[in-house]
């Protein structure tokens, strides 16, 4: 066995450690060829790779569940490896013609024009830094009417959705020539079918197109006060998206914030062709609920970066030395020493 688990107290953890051997296979390969591509890294680059398999890194970390209901507990998926990644017919990649990511707001995301410019201006460069050599453009703002999706009021918590599916589709429509993929982003909440309760977002990959809702990233959606609650629905028609008007906007926080730029880019690189990742703390970890997206690192880990990295063809050291934050800059010195 490659993997074992431990249980650390008081409080009960559950910590998912892979074996040296089953990470270095995961990241390199047994395939000749894979091996040969690794071995074409510079040495800064391998030297930071290598991190993923060496137990005592202070870089990359195992995973640890804090509960049941954390997503690989409740959500049994196969892992994916490097060479399942490239090997994968169906994963699409950015082609010479088709290298840009659109981003297309829905509604309103700020309380004020200026706040809202500023808070995608931010997400804007966040996905800049992190699909490090594509292009990351804006599309003109739209109100939800434009759309033509259907909506509701959530019987059980009253607040206001949108048909995650119907915004696709919006989305299918209005993609550019030169479009990767575009992906919406909304302060509105989702639901993907009227079975369901909410959706934090959705995707097609074989479109290109996502769409993801940051309404229940403000600090008081759960609050009995969430201002977004609708009493009762008023339409005369299923085309009266007067409802919509002054809609209620959560305050733009660091937080919110934060939690934005890790949705953005862990459903984008779903569309990459990563799935959910089981080998070490990163990025593409799936989560079940917000204190598990929270405790998601904004980085990714290797095997992951390596899967971006042959998608798109950066180079890693570049991508770092332009990228955001604290562990991105503690990486980058890292790699030129």
């Amino acid at each position: 066995m490659g993997t074992r688990c431990e249980w650390k107290k008081p409080v009960i953890m559950q910590i998912i450690r892979h074996s040296e051997q089953t990470l270095k296979t995961a990241l390199i390969s047994k395939n000749p060829v894979l091996v040969s591509q690794y071995e074409k890294l510079d040495a800064g680059e391998q030297r930071l790779m290598n991190e993923a398999f060496q137990p005592a890194s202070d870089l990359f970390g195992p995973i640890t569940l804090h509960s049941p209901s954390d997503w690989i507990t409740s959500h049994p998926e196969a892992p994916q490896d490097f060479e399942q990644f490239f090997s994968d017919p169906y994963r699409k990649i950015p082609s010479p013609d088709k290298r840009s990511i659109y981003i297309q707001s829905i509604g309103s995301l700020g309380n004020t024009r200026i706040i809202s410019e500023e808070y995608i201006k931010w997400l804007t460069g966040y996905c800049k830094a992190y699909f490090y050599g594509l292009r990351v453009k804006l599309l003109e703002p739209v109100p939800v009417s434009a759309t033509k999706c259907s909506f509701r009021v959530n019987e059980n918590t009253q607040n206001l959705q949108i048909h995650a599916g119907d915004i696709l589709k919006f989305l299918k429509k209005k993609k550019p020539e030169d479009a990767f993929c575009v992906v919406g982003i909304t302060m509105i909440d989702l639901y993907p079918r009227d079975s369901w309760n909410f959706v934090f977002g959705q995707a097609s990959l074989t479109d290109g197109v996502g769409i993801f809702s940051f309404a229940r990233y403000g600090s008081d959606f759960y609050s009995m006060r969430y201002e977004g609650k609708v009493k009762k629905l008023k339409k005369t028609s299923s085309s009266d998206y007067s409802i919509f008007n002054n809609y209620y906007i959560p305050e733009i926080t660091s937080v919110l914030l934060l939690r934005s730029c890790k949705t953005l880019t862990h459903e984008i690189g779903h569309i990459f062709g990563l799935r959910h990742c089981q080998w070490l703390a990163c990025l593409m970890q799936g989560s079940n609920h917000l204190e598990e997206a929270d405790r998601r690192p904004l980085n990714l880990c290797p095997i992951c970066l390596r899967k971006l990295q042959c998608a798109i063809g950066f180079n890693i050291i570049e991508r770092y030395k332009v990228s955001c934050g604290v562990d991105s800059v503690k990486r980058g010195k890292w790699l030129s020493e």
